[in-house]
């Protein structure tokens, strides 16, 4: 726990304080320019794009580069995003933890933009920012550049992957080859399935979230962006539990726990009462939580073994960002289709039941001893 960990610690909050706090300015931006509601969706839709596209890269750059810098060269990118979005363009082009959510209800409020519109201007100076979103993504931005600041000072290390070749087509043909490695491991398969299905359901299911409280409990955009934060909540206390409860050679024993997870997402469309909300929201977090820290320490494991952590890395946020990508575009249609939001919270719910379902079937005696 020295000053290069704290450092590397204080980087990494602000650049995920404002990550979380720019979705929600940016779906502001969104409603401010009448966008259709299937573009909220697209919008996420456009950020992991690139992740997609470069995680064969991603990884051996990180590898071969220091920590601080392979941080402030991320940052720069989304600073530069942030700039974009406010010399007006369009927030779908300029996108591609907890306290980021609740933070992004508070500079979405009326209260926040006022009191910022009257006391942030400069004497002689006109920042041409007039609107709620815009004020959000000004704060933002001095999120990123303060993370940026703090990557500066982080200690250099050696450097214990520099690539063997810089060649795309080496790089391409040896992501391949590791991405064929994970998924036809046992354990690393089921790992990954999990994973992969988390996150892909859980960045959909946070905009759903967004919609459902303002059709069912009447919230406004301020109020359901911190109501977001709730799932969060319950993530954490799952993977709590997880951590104290559930060993690693036991890890595909909480699979069942995820098919209750979606059953539990179903019943959102009985729920009319935030108070009842929040603690079926904390529910279906801690469920998410519980069965997913053990699969990720089992892929993180897994991958270890096979081929080492940076490539092991790459190829998790690939299939991760990949099923995001497909999750959100599905809701995107669906939305676009015009079914009701019971409707897509029932099949969203159901999706994940039987997918995990498939999962449990398959993989459940894959860590029974000899």
């Amino acid at each position: 726990m020295n000053r290069g960990f704290y450092t590397i610690l204080a980087a990494q909050f602000f650049s995920a304080l404002a990550d979380n706090a720019l979705l929600f300015a940016a779906i502001a931006l969104l409603s401010t320019l009448h966008a259709p509601a299937w573009h909220t969706p697209v919008l996420q839709q456009f950020f992991v794009f690139a992740y997609i596209v470069l995680a064969p890269f991603v990884g051996p750059f990180a590898d071969s580069l220091p920590k601080g810098r392979v941080m402030f060269v991320a940052n720069a990118v989304k600073l530069a995003g942030c700039v974009a979005m406010l010399l007006g363009m369009h927030p779908l082009f300029a996108y591609a933890i907890i306290l980021g959510a609740i933070l992004g209800g508070i500079m979405l409020g009326p209260e926040f933009a006022d009191y910022m519109l009257k006391h942030g201007e400069v004497p002689g100076v006109d920042l041409w920012i007039d609107t709620v979103p815009e004020v959000a993504i000004v704060c933002i931005l001095t999120l990123y550049f303060v993370a940026a600041i703090i990557n500066l000072y982080i200690p250099k290390v050696a450097i214990d992957h520099r690539l063997p070749k810089r060649n795309p087509l080496f790089i391409l043909q040896d992501f391949w080859h590791s991405l064929r490695l994970l998924w036809r491991d046992p354990l690393g398969q089921v790992s990954l399935a999990v994973t992969t299905l988390f996150w892909g359901a859980g960045a959909t299911l946070r905009l759903i979230v967004l919609t459902w409280a303002a059709l069912a409990l009447k919230f406004d955009l301020e109020r359901a962006t911190q109501l977001t934060a709730v799932v969060a909540v319950g993530i954490a206390l799952g993977s709590i539990l997880a951590a104290k409860y559930v060993s690693l050679p036991r890890a595909v024993r909480v699979l069942p726990v995820g098919i209750l997870m979606g059953l539990v997402v179903v019943s959102m469309i009985f729920v009319t009462d935030w108070r009842v909300a929040i603690g079926l929201l904390v529910l279906v977090g801690a469920m998410g939580g519980y069965f997913v820290v053990p699969m990720n320490a089992l892929l993180q494991h897994r991958g270890h073994l096979l081929m080492g952590a940076g490539h092991s890395i790459a190829v998790q946020n690939f299939n991760e960002n990949l099923s995001i990508l497909v999750l959100l575009g599905a809701y995107a249609l669906m939305i676009k289709a015009e079914l009701s939001m019971n409707s897509i919270i029932v099949a969203f719910g159901l999706f994940i039941a039987a997918t995990m379902a498939s999962i449990t079937v398959k993989h459940w005696h894959d860590q029974d001893q000899g």
